[in-house]
């Protein structure tokens, strides 16, 4: 066991803390230091972490012993909120750059105080704050006792995202990597609409036919970010290449997370489906018979209008004949 003198361990831990602090207070962006919850990430970490042991845990183990809730209007108007919202979202990155003078190819951050920048940074910290709201898709599922809907890859989207933003917008909110969040609030914008439609009520359903696109359309989103991010890995931007990475490798992870899910939920299950009708389809060619009964039962209305028949079946050697076939001359 190798014993480190105790003046180095003192040595390196004082300047990580010197690293970090150089980090968070010079290297930022000066703009957003002072707004809510950007002094350090430690608090979103701390709210991501509740977060995820509260909806894993806590909540199902609160829930086990009581009924489920009824949230049907709770629902409703959750899902209106983050339509408006979303929409919002979307308009605001749209009218601070990506639908005026924004570039696919390269975005630098502009840190100047201008209107634009700065209503761009507005909109990245927003964002930022709409993946804390998002945490009442999870709990809902909790308080409705739908444990199955709380999956691995739920939690995770959902628990890293406040804490991936919060690094953007506290040194980047804006420019190149903002492109995420501008096409994550369209995605949103659909997939809130769906889950408005699906709490309205089962008279709905019909008009949902589209869930499983869903998931395709959130795939194409990451497969977007991914190159939109790395493009910058071979040409020359003034924009930092650690966020590069950070983007793209985000992309890269949700949308593997994403592709299996789809797999299990919609390729197995109909691969599934298909097995099964496969196997119905033997099983009658094996037993193909036909019964006769031997009245003209109604079986469908009540009616005294029913006929008898003579003898149901009759012989004639070794076959076993219908008498109605024998009896009626035209058959």
């Amino acid at each position: 066991m190798v014993n480190f003198p105790t003046d180095k361990m003192a040595q390196i831990l004082t300047n990580v803390i010197e690293g970090y602090h150089d980090l968070m207070d010079n290297k930022s962006d000066p703009r957003v230091n002072d707004w809510f919850l950007m002094s350090s990430p430690f608090p979103t970490m701390c709210i991501c972490l509740t977060y995820a042991y509260t909806v894993k845990v806590i909540g199902p183990r609160l829930m086990e012993n009581r009924k489920p809730f009824d949230l049907k209007y709770t629902l409703i108007l959750y899902n209106l909120f983050q339509v408006i919202f979303s929409t919002y979202l979307f308009y605001e990155s749209a009218a601070a750059g990506w639908a005026s003078h924004y570039s696919l190819k390269c975005q630098p951050v502009d840190y100047s105080l201008n209107p634009l920048a700065l209503r761009m940074a507005r909109g990245c910290w927003w964002y930022y704050f709409s993946k804390f709201t998002e945490f009442l898709d999870t709990i809902f599922f909790v308080l409705r006792k739908k444990n199955d809907h709380i999956s691995t890859l739920h939690v995770i989207h959902h628990g890293i995202m406040p804490m991936s933003v919060w690094f953007g917008v506290k040194f980047t909110p804006g420019g190149h990597s903002t492109f995420f969040g501008f096409l994550n609030t369209f995605v949103h914008i659909i997939m809130y609409s769906y889950y408005l439609i699906a709490a309205l009520g089962p008279q709905y359903q019909k008009y949902l036919w589209w869930k499983k696109y869903l998931t395709t359309i959130q795939m194409v989103q990451f497969v977007l970010v991914m190159v939109h991010a790395f493009q910058l890995l071979f040409i020359d931007c003034n924009y930092p290449k650690a966020f590069v990475w950070w983007i793209g490798l985000h992309a890269v992870m949700f949308y593997f997370l994403f592709s299996k899910f789809y797999k299990q939920t919609y390729v197995k299950k109909d691969k599934r489906v298909k097995v099964e009708d496969q196997k119905d389809d033997e099983k009658t060619k094996k037993s193909n018979f036909m019964l006769c009964f031997t009245t003209q039962t109604a079986l469908y209305e009540k009616t005294d209008d029913v006929k008898e028949m003579s003898k149901g079946y009759t012989s004639d050697g070794n076959r076993l004949r219908n008498r109605v076939f024998i009896d009626n001359p035209r058959a």
